[in-house]
């Protein structure tokens, strides 16, 4: 305002150069940003563009971790990753054709002993994990076959979520809940989160300002509410990893998704986590998982 009453003309000058450099400053900042965002799309691309699996990844025997292939050696949606099911469990496919998304699981559907043990060793998943993400599958291979969802996608998530609801300090007990409870931080618009104002008055992340992700798969409240589901047909609990990794399959194999198509299983990881980061990172765990365990 002060420019703009007085008369010297140094500061007419300014006001005539100003929205100039305006301007130059504006276009500058624009390609920086769109440049940002080509290499961004390009990276998760190239990540997702063939069909090969990599066979790069392979169990560390050290610390029973997973080493992962490098993010630019990656190829597309992991192998599809068959699961032994228990003598008499498995259902035919075509028996649940037409059932809705959120239909009652068949809490029978459990993978054998003998394979949990063998997947487990090869690919460093624990064993009580390994169990939830497996009958996941299962259970939408039974009611859900177009989805054709397989366990190291819920693996790959469940690594980068909570290190298999470990992240916490405890461990997942016999009965697949956390010994200790997985809260995330508060979604109040810091640290690069999103401003979530509390749904649900603090029941499943105690919190009754802002809500917080929940649980070994880090359900927000309100995606619980809707997506929450239970491999026994009871109330879902998000911090047991059966009604976990089951309800992540739910969310995943919304709107008719096709997970073995690179379009499908890039927009089923990006609705859980809107970042190309995020996505190279499950890519390359679940890759990993699905080598580790062919």
């Amino acid at each position: 305002m002060g420019d703009s009453e007085s008369g010297a003309p140094g500061h007419r000058r300014r006001r005539r150069r100003g929205p100039a450099m305006a301007v130059s400053l504006t276009l500058v900042v624009c390609l920086l940003v769109t440049a940002g965002v080509v290499v961004l799309v390009g990276r998760v691309s190239s990540a997702l563009n063939s069909w090969e699996p990599p066979s790069a990844a392979v169990v560390d025997p050290g610390d029973g971790s997973i080493a992962t292939p490098p993010h630019d050696e990656l190829t597309g949606p992991p192998a599809q990753s068959g699961v032994q099911a228990q003598e008499g469990d498995s259902e035919p496919a075509e028996a649940a054709a037409g059932a809705d998304e959120r239909s009652q699981p068949a809490g029978a559907l459990r993978p054998s002993d003998e394979w949990l043990d063998e997947v487990s060793e090869s690919s460093g998943v624990p064993r009580r994990a390994l169990e939830g993400y497996a009958s996941a599958q299962l259970v939408v291979d039974a009611d859900q076959p177009g989805c054709q969802l397989s366990w190291p996608t819920l693996a790959g998530i469940g690594y980068v979520e909570s290190r298999h609801g470990t992240y916490a300090g405890g461990e997942l007990g016999p009965d697949g809940n956390t010994t200790v409870d997985i809260i995330g931080i508060p979604l109040d618009g810091t640290n690069n989160t999103q401003a979530i104002p509390d749904t649900d008055g603090g029941e499943l992340d105690g919190d009754t300002e802002w809500d917080r992700a929940v649980g070994p798969m880090q359900f927000i409240p309100s995606t619980w509410e809707r997506w929450g589901d239970s491999l026994e047909g009871g109330t879902p609990d998000p911090h047991n990893i059966d009604d976990a990794a089951l309800s992540a399959a739910r969310y995943l194999c919304a709107n008719s998704r096709d997970l073995t198509t690179v379009q499908d299983w890039e927009a089923a990881i990006l609705s859980y986590n809107r970042s190309g980061a995020y996505v190279a990172d499950v890519l390359a765990y679940a890759h990993a998982y699905a080598d580790a365990s062919a």
